[in-house]
């Protein structure tokens, strides 16, 4: 599996020159498949970017929604694939017996929020809940389960041949408790992220951070690598960053995490941090970084005819 992040940040979009280096878009990455399908994971900002990369004559689109906080679906709205008529799109997200995906969603992409409605959208486009059992897209089988999070949410695992991506974006798998004595099966997310290859987790706190926050459902640095370890995760890719922090802020916490990996017993080199544009290979039980992103200021994206304002 290839994995490029197109979004990282966390809770609102961060732009600005300090925030450069790791990027200023939310959640949203994308996973190449061994049979060439292509799985959108979140539809943050990021997504917008990504939609300009997708070849105009790709025959299908699938996007996994972990859960509808506006940082994971407001890039839909500005999502090129959405106008075009050729476009084929399934929408994946968390069962709720509120209403359904659809009606959820449509909340957001309709008036006063939106210029146009769901229902106005050229593509063809459909909205499914998770299903309570595995299901295969292309190469992979997906499972998806509930993790400890404020409303309805979900982590993805992703499994392509004898390769395992777990995708955990907002999660609070402590919730307060210490984590490290905790039993298994009282872990959030435990089964679901168990031996993965790579591991895109939440860690938008600091340590020092976390007790003003407990209960909004994100981890602070401390609970992220343990429950790594816990789950015997091969690689970590720390994701979900605050909006307060700067690039120099991330790299001390990057610093910190692989420390506390390496004291755990973890291999040196295998914590990494999400930055714009970086790409993975993903292969068994390594995750290696593919090509170095470039600045998001030296980047440029030519914006579509049709593409939407407000």
């Amino acid at each position: 599996m290839r994995v490029k992040v197109w979004g990282a940040r966390g809770s609102v979009p961060a732009p600005g020159p300090e925030m450069n280096r790791y990027g200023g878009n939310t959640s949203c990455c994308e996973v190449t498949l061994s049979s060439g399908e292509t799985l959108i994971l979140d539809a943050g900002t990021g997504i917008r970017t990504l939609g300009f990369s997708l070849p105009p004559d790709l025959p299908r689109i699938n996007i996994l929604l972990t859960h509808l906080h506006l940082d994971h679906i407001q890039g839909l709205m500005f999502f090129p694939p959405c106008f075009r008529a050729e476009s084929s799109i399934r929408i994946w997200g968390p069962s709720s017996p509120e209403a359904s995906l659809e009606a959820r969603i449509a909340r957001y992409i309709s008036a006063p929020l939106s210029p146009v409605e769901v229902r106005e959208l050229p593509c063809e486009v459909s909205f499914l809940d998770a299903p309570a059992s595995e299901w295969q897209i292309g190469s992979a089988t997906i499972r998806a389960e509930a993790v400890a999070h404020r409303g309805p949410t979900l982590g993805y695992r992703i499994t392509d041949g004898d390769t395992t991506l777990c995708y955990i974006p907002d999660h609070e798998p402590g919730l307060g408790a210490p984590l490290a004595e905790l039993d298994p099966e009282w872990i959030s997310g435990f089964n679901l992220a168990r031996d993965a290859d790579l591991l895109i987790h939440d860690c938008q706190y600091t340590d020092e951070e976390y007790p003003g926050h407990e209960g909004w459902g994100h981890s602070p640095i401390g609970d992220t690598v343990t429950f790594a370890r816990r789950v015997g995760a091969k690689r970590l890719l720390l994701f979900h960053h605050d909006p307060l922090h700067t690039d120099g802020f991330l790299d001390d916490l990057h610093r910190s995490a692989a420390a506390r990996w390496v004291d755990l017993g973890g291999a040196k080199g295998a914590v990494e941090i999400a930055r714009e544009r970086a790409e993975l290979v993903v292969e068994g039980a390594r995750a290696t970084e593919a090509k170095a992103p470039a600045p998001a200021s030296a980047t440029r994206v030519p914006a579509p005819a049709n593409q939407v304002s407000v």
